[in-house]
């Protein structure tokens, strides 16, 4: 069967791969800091989809746990299919206000993390002449408002890169770039999000859905929903300065 690895697996995006994966036939490697979630998890699926789940528990900041992530997705002996790049926290405050440390963190996990995992698992890919890394982006990234929508921007625009450097090798890449999504993203990061319209909410399983969908097209880079398309379209034609008062804007609604 094939495999695909699939990091921050344990809620929202990442368990909604888990599932449509596990679905399409796929023997499971999720990774998340947490253990006894991740086994959680793991189980249910071995159950309800009778497919082959392993656990790598690792939180990808640290380099020696990443490391491990690294040397599973270069594992010849055991190919991996397709890579889910998942995993990813926001900025806890605006850059003039956060501690130095947090945002390092941030980068490690929403960059670093992302380079590194996929340098490891497309080389492989290459020479097998087939694979998929699907890497999950955000809407932020169109938008100037801290180093979460900068890193956000760096996965998109990496992912294009990445799709024409592997034009001819079988290999294809998606930049999975959603808005709002009910997860425990926003929760965990004690973020105020009821001002937003109930009409922006999107849903986990059907972000996945999208992104896949966008594997068998051939794009590259896919917004789910029409409204956030729509919305995405009109920042990427706005002037640089109007872009600017719209992210000023948007920050201050939040305070």
């Amino acid at each position: 069967m094939p495999t695909a690895l699939i990091t921050g697996a344990t809620a929202g995006i990442g368990a909604a791969f888990a599932r449509l994966l596990a679905g399409e036939g796929f023997d499971l490697v999720l990774v998340a800091r947490d253990a006894e979630r991740l086994e959680g998890v793991a189980a249910e699926l071995r159950v309800s989809a009778g497919v082959a789940v392993d656990v790598l528990p690792a939180d990808l900041v640290d380099d020696g746990q990443r490391r491990h992530v690294e040397l599973r997705l270069a594992d010849t002996a055991r190919p991996v299919d397709v890579l889910v790049n998942n995993a990813g926290i926001p900025a806890e405050d605006g850059f003039l206000t956060s501690g130095v440390d947090s945002e390092e963190r941030l980068l490690r996990l929403n960059v670093l993390a992302v380079l590194r995992l996929t340098k490891a698992g497309v080389a492989g890919m290459v020479l097998r002449r087939h694979g998929v890394v699907v890497n999950v982006s955000s809407v932020a990234g169109f938008l100037p408002t801290g180093t979460y929508s900068a890193s956000k921007a760096w996965v998109t625009s990496f992912t294009e890169s990445l799709a024409v450097e592997l034009t001819g090798t079988g290999v294809r890449t998606v930049a999975l770039c959603p808005g709002f999504v009910r997860t425990e993203f926003h929760a965990r990061a004690g973020m105020d999000v009821s001002m937003i319209p109930r009409g922006f909410w999107l849903d986990a399983d059907d972000v996945a859905a999208a992104g896949w969908r966008a594997v068998a097209s051939g794009r590259v880079v896919v917004v789910p929903s029409r409204r956030y398309a729509v919305v995405v379209t009109a920042m990427r034609c706005l002037p640089t300065s109007l872009l600017f008062r719209v992210a000023r804007a948007t920050r201050a609604r939040r305070g």
